[in-house]
């Protein structure tokens, strides 16, 4: 009879886990800056990175596409972001 009880909890269990959404984190967040400075004539546009993210952190899209994490605070990192928003208007 236990192992009844015990089979029936494990199945109970994996139910209710299974429909728990482990997709609640960011999804694109940095963890390494990219260390040398960037012509802003190469970027294309830029994201922050979610606020939940451990580090706050600039995602610069060149125009071949590729994603390099940059840190905001810099001032070249302030000027790229600066430029693409000019250059949106």
């Amino acid at each position: 009879m236990k192992t009844a009880h015990i089979l029936l909890l494990c199945i109970l269990g994996a139910a209710l886990l299974s429909t728990v959404d482990c997709g609640n984190g960011p999804d694109n967040c940095c963890f390494v800056f990219y260390p040398r400075r960037i012509n802003k004539n190469l970027i294309r546009s830029y994201n922050l990175t979610d606020h939940r993210c451990a580090k706050a952190a600039v995602i610069l899209v060149t125009k071949n596409s590729r994603q390099i994490c940059a840190d905001p605070s810099l001032s070249w990192v302030e000027n790229i972001m600066k430029t693409v928003d000019e250059s949106n208007f």
